[in-house]
Formats: C-alpha cells, sequence, structure tokens
C-alpha cells in the first residue's frame, strides 16, 4: 500500500505515515540502499523489522530525500546532511517519520493491556490525572503518556535519562490532541509540546497512537 497519511504539523513540519502491507521483496525492489544500509538490512532477523526498515525508505524517498541522505550518530539518532530535523519510528503495521525544521521526535504504539502491567516503571506524577478504573481510557491515556516520554527521549538521547523520574507529562483529554511535557534532567530543565492521535487501519483490528513533541 503506498502512503497511508500525510499530515502538515505546521508550516516547517511534516509527517508521513506508511501503512506495511507490502511484502519484503516488493519493499526492496523500490529502494535504493547504501552498502551501510544493505549491511544492517541483512543483519535483521525479523522479516517484519526488514519490512519496517524498508517502509521508512519508501517515506524519505516520498518527501525528496534517499537513503544516502540518511545518517544515524553514535547513540543511533537519524539525521540529514541538512537544515531538516527527522525522527522515525515504527510499530507493527505502521512506519512513520517527521521531518522538521523544528527539533522534533516521534513515536507510534499499539494500544494493549500489555501497557498496565508496566505502568508503574515509566508514570510518576501523571498518576495524579489518570483514572485507572475505566479501562479503555486508562490504557490510551498510558500509551500517549509513553509516547510523549519516548519522542522527548529521542530527541534528547542522552544516557541516563529515566522516562519515570526525568520526563512528566501534563494532564491532558483524549479529545484535545495536544498537551505540554517537560524533561529535567541534571541541571537541566526543557519543556516540549506534544501532539497526540489515534491511527486506525481497515487492514488490521488494532488501534494504535501516533505521538509527536517539538522541543521548545
Amino acid at each position: 500500500m503506498p502512503l497511508f497519511e500525510t499530515i502538515q504539523c505546521n508550516e516547517s513540519t511534516k509527517l508521513l505515515i506508511w501503512e506495511i502491507t507490502e511484502s519484503f521483496e516488493e519493499l526492496l525492489s523500490q529502494v535504493v540502499l547504501k552498502e551501510k544500509t544493505q549491511r544492517r538490512l541483512d543483519g535483521m532477523k525479523s522479516q517484519m523489522h526488514q519490512r519496517a526498515f524498508l517502509s521508512v525508505r519508501m517515506l524519505i524517498q516520498e518527501m525528496g530525500f534517499t537513503d544516502k541522505d540518511l545518517h544515524y550518530d553514535e547513540f543511533g539518532k537519524p539525521y540529514f546532511d541538512c537544515h531538516n530535523y527527522i525522527s522515525i519510528t515504527h510499530s507493527y503495521h505502521f512506519a512513520a517519520i517527521i521531518i522538521s525544521h523544528q527539533t522534533v521526535g516521534i513515536d507510534m504504539e499499539l494500544q494493549r493491556e500489555k501497557i498496565l502491567k508496566i505502568a508503574d516503571k515509566f508514570v510518576d506524577t501523571e498518576f495524579s490525572y489518570l483514572n485507572p478504573n475505566v479501562s479503555e481510557e486508562y490504557i490510551k491515556k498510558l500509551t500517549v503518556i509513553w509516547g510523549a516520554k519516548e519522542a522527548i527521549f529521542k530527541i534528547r538521547n542522552e544516557k541516563g535519562i529515566s522516562f519515570k523520574d526525568h520526563i512528566r507529562v501534563g494532564d491532558f483529554s483524549l479529545d484535545n490532541c495536544k498537551t505540554q511535557a517537560s524533561l529535567h534532567f541534571d541541571d537541566l530543565v526543557k519543556d516540549f509540546e506534544v501532539h497526540y492521535k489515534e491511527v486506525k487501519s481497515d487492514n488490521f483490528d488494532q488501534d494504535f497512537t501516533l505521538v509527536y513533541a517539538f522541543e521548545k
């Protein structure tokens, strides 16, 4: 399937989502990979991971870039040799990228009950506004919180940052699709604007949460 959705987040930011329905062979035939990327692809044991990896290259091509333009720093953070920032995510049947002139991070997560078991590992101050008695909403809100913290971590990408201890997500409504968050790490305090939305597919009976964050 071609591009699933394109979102113009603001004047300098575009977000693209790819629904991964193609086979590995179909995707591979449509991208040109540099030697280093091909070696990385060959080393992946999961074909689902390989297809997601190639789908990201499809999205980059949609934006007018190629695999040769994409690099990774020593911490695995992607970047271009230009003024554009890029962040990448993939989850099961979806891959997504966000490209911006602003510092930005993105995450996409499958909504599932498993998150209830690990909530106390990444949630702290957020428990003050969460209601565990409303099961479906609780799962969705936990997924937004995890996605926000993951997106912020991708932006800062610093060793030692704890989702639970250092990143705080402000109260929010699932209807508003926007909230605030902050990072408190060592002597650093940074504020972030967080956006989120639900992604549904006609091909798969699963709901996903997409989250992206801008550093203020």
